[in-house]
């Protein structure tokens, strides 16, 4: 081991082991930060100083209603997303592969796209401003991807390319070279920083009073920072470098992100205030 380099954490994947059933740190990851999410929704709904008199926004009821939606929406697209962006010869392959989900395959934009249509059809359904709706949800989301990159660290998944920097790890599943902690990287930028700016356009700028702005500036936030973090992360391996050696399949489905989220914040600015 190079003497620069660290140890990886001996930490089991394995949360809590209950018999013949193991839940995993992974699962763990989304089941608390759905609740999380669900938790926090709630009380930004009921803070009428986040919101224009008479706005209409979804109420406790609805965002609990929604959880198990937003469930499906998030396992549904995330599995579908992975199979369709990084691994679809495999499964055409092999059809029945598609339903192994223990043994990992899960994509953040498939996911966040199961959820966006969740959403549309939740807030049509109960007559609630599409908008609004992706506001409320968009402000937990960092939360749980904060978890759930700490949790692919644990599992040693989705590491980082090859350093030489004194923070390089050596992952039991990575080979004998150090490697970037890319999977911290993208929980700090996606989960604490992502947050903490939400936190700061919620409650200080009050933009829940523009519908749009909250979500346009998570999808910005999370598609720059996911875009950064692909520069230190190592590529599918089935996949590899699309373009050269730094073009990945994580940065093409997140440029249209950054963009969309400029689109939406721009949207929300320009529309006026009732």
């Amino acid at each position: 081991m190079p003497m620069t380099a660290l140890a990886f954490p001996d930490i089991s994947p394995i949360a809590l082991q209950l018999g013949p059933i193991a839940i995993h740190w992974y699962g763990v990851g989304y089941i608390v930060g759905i609740l999380f999410a669900w938790w926090y929704a709630k009380r930004l709904v009921s803070n009428d100083a986040l919101w224009l008199a008479g706005q209409p926004r979804p109420q406790k009821l609805d965002i609990d209603d929604f959880v198990m939606w937003a469930a499906i929406g998030v396992v549904l697209g995330g599995r579908v997303g992975y199979i369709l962006f990084y691994d679809l010869p495999r499964y055409l392959a092999n059809p029945l592969d598609i339903f192994k989900v223990w043994e990992g395959g899960m994509s953040f934009h498939g996911g966040f796209l199961g959820t966006t249509l969740a959403m549309i059809f939740f807030a049509r359904s109960r007559k609630i401003p599409v908008w609004t709706m992706f506001d409320v949800v968009a402000a937990g989301v960092p939360v749980a991807l904060g978890l759930v990159r700490i949790a692919n660290f644990i599992n040693s998944e989705l590491w980082g390319r090859p350093t030489d920097h004194s923070w390089g790890v050596i992952f039991p599943t990575g080979g004998p070279i150090p490697r970037h902690p890319s999977q911290l990287y993208e929980a700090f930028l996606e989960g604490f920083v992502l947050f903490i700016v939400l936190i700061v356009l919620i409650f200080a700028a009050k933009r829940l009073k523009r519908p749009g702005f909250i979500a346009g500036t998570f999808v910005f936030g999370y598609g720059l920072s996911r875009i950064a973090a692909e520069f230190f992360r190592e590529p599918d391996a089935q996949i590899g470098y699309l373009a050269g050696n730094w073009l990945t399949m994580g940065m093409v489905l997140s440029v249209p992100m950054v963009l969309a989220g400029l689109a939406a914040m721009g949207w929300s600015l320009r529309k006026r205030m009732a």
